[in-house]
């Protein structure tokens, strides 16, 4: 099995750490193996992007310059890193003075970027290079009896021409993935929808208004669990759904999981050994 470098990102290596927790633990069970490197943010892609692209550009090229360094593949456990190291990756390839200009910068600190590895998402890689059958292998206690909505999240999907990874207006790759869990994927209207987690730091009404569309949607489709792959939208989905029941006075209480966290429970793995308890809107299933 190819060993990756694992990049973390800032917001579950510093915000949610528990999430990190579960993915080593199922990583191990499937045979992934990863080690460590010194990257820094990846950074951004929508706010650091949006202010100083040559400054994102040097920075993601430094990090994809350590893996070069080693000859690894970087596996990404979050999806705006996925989407940075991707993009920098996408625009350093089409675009020669931009490189030339990044490695004249990445000199400075004795790197240089090549562009000679891959940088995959961890979901990529659960469905494409484990597969299906050998994650229901896995399995010893299968999450028969939840029902589950899915959200990819946009950074996984979008923009296409670089991310490569799923349908962004239909997507599959993670229903296929909960589905191998055991749990029953429920579907609902608004699955390509944004959850709103960038536009509710920025504008909190319209970011609100966008999370109670996807939340309704969810609720009307009677799941009781919802599961993501992205550390924003987990924030944005566990964490603001108490103010988002204040807000509208309507009562939204659905937990939430990193698709990760969905497996560590089916492979019989204990909530308490990956800090289920740190949720705020807690699984209420006997497990």
């Amino acid at each position: 099995m190819t060993e990756y470098k694992m990049f973390e990102g800032c917001t579950i290596g510093n915000r949610i750490p528990f999430i990190e927790a579960a993915s080593r633990k199922v990583f191990d069970k499937l045979g992934i193996e990863t080690s460590q490197a010194p990257f820094s943010c990846c950074p951004d892609p929508t706010g650091m992007k949006s202010f100083d692209n040559d400054a994102w550009l040097a920075m993601g090229a430094r990090n994809l310059s350590i893996a070069e360094g080693e000859g690894k593949d970087i596996i990404s456990l979050c999806n705006g890193c996925t989407n940075t190291l991707r993009g920098v990756q996408h625009q350093l390839k089409h675009d020669s003075l931009k490189k030339d200009k990044v490695n004249a910068e990445l000199s400075k600190i004795g790197k240089n970027y090549k562009g000679s590895i891959d940088v995959k998402h961890f979901v990529d890689v659960l469905k494409d290079e484990i597969g299906i059958d050998k994650i229901k292998g896995a399995i010893t206690k299968p999450l028969s009896g939840l029902k589950v909505a899915c959200h990819p999240g946009c950074h996984y999907m979008r923009p296409a021409e670089w991310m490569e990874s799923d349908d962004p207006l239909r997507p599959t790759n993670l229903k296929e993935l909960v589905a191998a869990s055991g749990a029953t994927v429920v579907d609902y209207d608004e699955l390509a929808l944004c959850c709103g987690s960038a536009v509710t730091n920025a504008y909190e009404e319209h970011g609100m208004a966008n999370l109670k569309k996807k939340m309704d949607s969810i609720k009307n489709a009677g799941a009781n669990a919802i599961v993501v792959n992205c550390p924003a939208c987990f924030q944005q989905l566990d964490t603001r759904q108490r103010d988002l029941s204040k807000m509208f006075e309507t009562e939204y209480d659905i937990p939430v999981l990193y698709l990760t966290e969905l497996y560590a429970l089916a492979m019989g793995i204990s909530p308490d050994d990956i800090g289920l308890k740190f949720h705020r809107v807690r699984l209420k299933m006997d497990l």
